[in-house]
């Protein structure tokens, strides 16, 4: 799909929920090419980031994960307070609100009500999308999915199927399924999401943000979304 650039008319904080495999990744790099004012902002990139770089709170997470225990959420948020700052985003107020103009897509947090909680604090969230779409089309998604493992190209044989089934268009390769890639394991993984999504969803439907859209692929879904976002925001 290609789109053209549209401006916002007021900032957009943006997260979007939904189950694994439902196109999180696909519907923000369809948000950012229509949107170029907007920003992705992922924890886990900055996380390996501030690792990488061995910044204080990269090195205070470091310990913490080697120590083998969880990277707390005021962690995270310190890291994406950290990055605000970074892109000038806080006004130079004394209560150092979070600029009027800054507008992003926030990826892997809050991914509960508690963390939701605590990132209300730094920056109020207005607009939150929940993805939907039936656990069987993304079983049966996932269960058409082969990888070319030392390239990490991905076909899929329902809608990008390789020009030689089971090989690699580039190199000829044999193409593998994913052990993780398992239908046993994403059953798991679509049951855990149900239940620590419950209340999160619940926090934001209280706030008066959160808009559901339904559809069984990615292009079905996008146009949809940009509708809305152009209804709310342009």
């Amino acid at each position: 799909m290609t789109f053209t650039a549209k401006q916002l008319k007021k900032a957009a904080r943006i997260i979007l929920v939904g189950a694994p495999g439902v196109g999180k990744g696909t519907q923000t790099e369809r948000l950012l090419s229509r949107f170029p004012e907007l920003a992705s902002i992922s924890s886990g990139d900055l996380l390996r980031e501030n690792v990488r770089k061995k910044t204080p709170l990269g090195l205070e997470a470091e310990a913490t994960i080697q120590a083998g225990n969880l990277v707390p959420d005021s962690m995270i948020l310190n890291l994406i307070s950290s990055e605000f700052k970074t892109r000038n985003w806080f006004s130079p107020s004394p209560s150092a609100s979070v600029s009027p103009s800054a507008s992003f897509i926030l990826d892997g947090f809050p991914r509960t009500a508690s963390q939701a909680t605590s990132l209300d604090s730094l920056v109020p969230i207005n607009f939150v999308v929940h993805l939907v779409t039936p656990p069987s089309i993304i079983l049966s998604r996932i269960a058409s999915r082969w990888v070319h493992e030392p390239s990490g190209r991905v076909y899929n044989t329902d809608f990008n199927a390789p020009k030689v089934p089971g090989k690699d268009d580039v190199t000829g390769e044999a193409l593998t399924q994913r052990e993780d890639d398992s239908i046993g394991t994403w059953k798991q993984r679509l049951h855990k999401f149900e239940e620590t999504s419950k209340a999160l969803l619940q926090h934001y439907q209280s706030k008066g943000c959160l808009w559901r859209v339904e559809g069984n692929s990615s292009d079905e879904i996008t146009p949809k979304l940009l509708a809305e976002f152009e209804r709310k925001f342009c």
